[in-house]
């Protein structure tokens, strides 16, 4: 399977956080090409600032696994990281961090530029289905206005 793949069955959770009218951003965590769980956008839903996407498909595969490390897996998300996801990113020891969309407003490169603020041994792809990615959330904001 394609990043590329992953990154739509991403934007599959993005839409579900659409749907309740919350900010549309999924992810997906992916172990040896089975998705072990899936997380979108519930910061209003839950009224917890917390509610990432990432962190909640991070715990999803902590209960899954019933492990706090996933060094063998890979986080898809369509939005670059905030600092608060990349510091559970970090903690999680995730082998590979895929998102879609850059976020220059309140993405990991403003605060870091190009450092990785992520565990040493993980890898960083951005841009992925970028596009499809902003697409989502730009509709989502222009819709507020």
């Amino acid at each position: 399977m394609t990043d590329e793949h992953y990154m739509k069955l991403a934007l599959k959770e993005a839409q579900k956080a659409l749907e309740k009218d919350e900010v549309p951003i999924g992810a997906i965590v992916v172990l040896q090409n089975n998705i072990i769980s899936k997380g979108w956008n519930q910061v209003e839903l839950l009224n917890d600032s917390t509610a990432h996407a990432e962190i909640i498909a991070l715990t999803s595969a902590y209960n899954y696994l019933g492990s706090k490390y996933l060094p063998e897996a890979t986080l898809y998300v369509t939005l670059e990281p905030c600092l608060m996801c990349c510091g559970a990113l970090y903690w999680s020891k995730i082998g590979r961090v895929v998102f879609g969309a850059y976020d220059e407003k309140n993405g990991f490169q403003k605060y870091t530029g190009k450092k990785n603020p992520f565990h040493p041994k993980t890898k960083i792809t951005g841009g992925v289905l970028k596009d499809e990615c902003s697409t989502l959330i730009s509709s989502f904001f222009k819709s507020k206005r």
